[in-house]
């Protein structure tokens, strides 16, 4: 399958660049629309001892399934996302974040995501509800068409 490194975006606290206090995660875009990502985390985003916090996974999640929906073409904004936490995910060990487009319609998109552990095993997923919120993003596309005419 053919993949495409993702730009990033400024300093997110999911993918924000090494200087930022962000998680630093590189997202690239499979052929068939979804996105992927293999990821360690360390002692920053530790929940129970050795463990990766739920929070952090939660926000893996939701990152990738707004990457899969904007990559599809739709300008959103998460309204809800459900997590269900199977297994730990370990610190200090590298797991695999995917996510694609279930389904969309009118300005509501729906997206489902999962964290893989280096075995295999699905140790959390998700399911996001993206609604369509293009005036958040209208300064962010008048910086990215500038930037474009400027190189």
């Amino acid at each position: 399958m053919l993949t495409k490194k993702l730009p990033t975006h400024g300093s997110c606290f999911v993918c924000g660049s090494e200087d930022s206090p962000g998680m630093g995660v590189t997202w690239y875009a499979q052929d068939d629309n979804s996105i992927f990502a293999e990821v360690t985390l360390t002692s920053v985003q530790q929940g129970p001892p050795g463990m990766v916090h739920g929070g952090a996974s939660a926000a893996l999640l939701d990152e990738a399934m707004g990457a899969a929906v904007w990559l599809a073409g739709h300008r959103v904004a998460s309204v809800n996302i459900n997590i269900n936490y199977r297994k730990p995910v370990p610190l200090g060990q590298p797991f695999t974040i995917t996510a694609r487009v279930k389904q969309a319609s009118g300005k509501k998109v729906i997206a489902a995501g999962e964290i893989r552990l280096a075995d295999g095993q699905t140790a959390v997923s998700g399911e996001g509800i993206f609604a369509h919120a293009p005036q958040l993003f209208q300064n962010l596309e008048v910086k990215s068409r500038a930037s474009k005419l400027d190189e």
